[in-house]
């Protein structure tokens, strides 16, 4: 994170904005959390269970026919509402492996993440991966630890494993009583409170009860004699054995919070919506080639973080989400989009609930806006009121799996290039044209990818395709000296592709191929990641 110290204060509505994503393994939790978030904000009045039926089955984050179908998130959403006194921008990130990418550049939009864990399975794989990106840019995190209503690890055994796994120091922001069935509720640390759980009505939390420290006879009232004794004993130990909760740390990265609870029965969620609110960094500095961009500078700017094509099946639409880095944004502003040299005015900016939108008559720094356009906005863009800058960290990773993909109906080659570009665009798939031969080579980073995108193909432009296996296993970005690319082109055209962009890709099929070029063409450099800034 830049340094954010002897800095003016920031206007008010860019101080009261949270931007945060939440991260989890698959099945940890996470959408039902995101439900619950958006219904105690007062934005959906009935939270959709993953697993539920009927009108309750439509969880509000996952809009794509294949999410709803396999009870997954594969693509980020976004997600703006008020909750107390703050404005909140949440971004739902998918939890397959399989849309990591998509995951990691969610991760550039947002300055602090909440980390679920499922009680009974501690830090799991995807998990670990999600936990390094957020590292990497620093970001502060808040942990959740779910499914405490069910049968858990013990609380002592999960924040070991956190701190053991993560390195990092965890403290704990409320302490569990009971477990599975004989789960209560929670002791509130940092606000020396009784929460406890109402189980007869999942979508209503029960009033905290305040008491006056661990000794408060009102305890008694609440709490069986044998958990009221347990509860002391572990937070005597935890006191003893676990950090305090330091902002400062929290901010830097090196602490996590640690909350405990059941999304499931909206327990455990006000107190986590809280305590971002409470303690979640403001809007910080973006990083830009030139130079840092503050928040509380006057003049917009923005940069896109991802492109959703046909989020309304019914039109053609592509809608850019915009990460505002700084200024007040107003509906009907020109802005300089930086890549083409053009002005674009934003007439009809949206902010999301989810499926819904509605118009943004204004946003601010730290606010996630929608641009409708018809393919202008790709990934990396930035847009101005008239700075040439250009916003860094926006990763495109190689794909690990390559197929070829044909049109069921070969007269409609046409329409499979433009769904095919589209996708690129979106960050969906990276797309390939080899310099030899017809077709596209499509890659991704998981299988699931591929099925996503035959599903949104034939649904979005009406056109079955067929994805088959390819003589290539991975690909890499060419980069050097211009006469060293173009003698090394020059003998390897069979291997020679170009990405959706332009750029050069050298297409492998082994190993052995990547060490071949180091040492036949020492100056070309081949890279497995490419920074898409424009």
């Amino acid at each position: 994170m830049l340094d954010q110290s002897n800095r003016p204060a920031l206007p008010p509505e860019i101080a009261r904005r949270r931007t945060f994503a939440i991260i989890s393994h698959p099945d940890a939790g996470k959408t039902t959390l995101t439900e619950k978030f958006l219904l105690f904000g007062g934005a959906i009045q009935m939270a959709g269970q993953v697993r539920a039926k009927g009108e309750a089955r439509r969880t509000r984050s996952d809009f794509m026919a294949l999410e709803k179908e396999r009870g997954i998130s594969v693509s980020a959403s976004a997600m703006s509402f008020d909750f107390s006194q703050w404005r909140f921008n949440l971004v739902d990130t998918p939890g397959h492996s399989d849309f990591s990418e998509d995951t990691y550049r969610t991760l550039t939009a947002v300055d602090a993440a909440i980390m679920v864990i499922d009680g009974a399975k501690g830090v799991e794989s995807q998990t670990r991966k999600l936990f390094e990106v957020c590292r990497l840019r620093d970001l502060p995190i808040l942990t959740f630890c779910n499914k405490m209503d069910r049968e858990s690890r013990d609380t002592f055994e999960i924040i070991d494993e956190i701190q053991s796994n993560l390195a990092i120091d965890v403290a704990p922001a409320s302490w569990p009583i009971g477990m599975g069935r004989d789960f209560l509720g929670c002791y509130d640390i940092l606000h020396d409170r009784l929460e406890l759980m109402d189980r007869a009505d999942r979508n209503r939390v029960a009033e905290s009860i305040k008491i006056e420290g661990l000794d408060d006879p009102m305890l008694a009232q609440h709490v069986p004699a044998e958990q009221l004794e347990k509860l002391r004993e572990e937070l005597e130990m935890a006191r003893a054995l676990l950090p305090a909760f330091d902002r400062q740390s929290f901010l830097e990265g090196h602490l996590t919070p640690i909350w405990f609870g059941s999304a499931i029965n909206s327990f455990g969620v006000k107190e986590l919506m809280s305590g971002m609110g409470e303690f979640g960094p403001e809007p910080q500095i973006q990083k830009a080639a030139e130079r840092g961009i503050a928040p509380e500078e006057t003049p917009v700017t923005g940069f896109v973080f991802k492109v959703q094509a046909n989020m309304d099946p019914k039109h053609r639409d592509r809608v850019a989400f915009v990460r505002l880095a700084s200024g007040h944004f107003e509906r009907g502003m020109k802005l300089l989009h930086v890549r083409s040299k053009k002005p674009m005015a934003v007439t009809n900016p949206v902010l999301f609930l989810a499926a819904d939108r509605e118009l943004a008559e204004e946003a601010w720094a730290g606010d996630i806006i929608g641009i409708p356009n018809h393919g202008q906005l790709r990934i990396g863009d930035a847009l101005t009121e008239g700075e040439a800058l250009r916003f860094t960290g926006i990763p495109s990773f190689a794909p690990e799996l390559l197929q070829g993909v044909r049109a069921g109906d070969p007269m409609k080659a046409k329409h499979l290039e433009k769904a095919l570009m589209q996708f690129a665009e979106e960050g969906a798939a990276k797309v390939f044209k080899p310099m030899i031969g017809s077709g596209f080579i499509v890659g991704v980073v998981g299988a699931l990818q591929f099925d996503v995108l035959a599903s949104r193909i034939e649904l979005e432009y009406s056109l079955p395709v067929r994805f088959e296996g390819s003589q290539f296993t991975s690909a890499r970005w060419v980069m050097g000296p211009k006469a060293a690319v173009e003698a090394f082109v020059n003998v390897n055209k069979g291997h020679i592709a170009h990405d959706s962009d332009g750029d050069l890709v050298y297409l492998t099929r082994l190993q052995w191929d990547i060490d071949r070029v180091s040492r036949d063409h020492p100056e070309v450099r081949l890279t497995a990641t490419k920074e898409m800034m424009v």
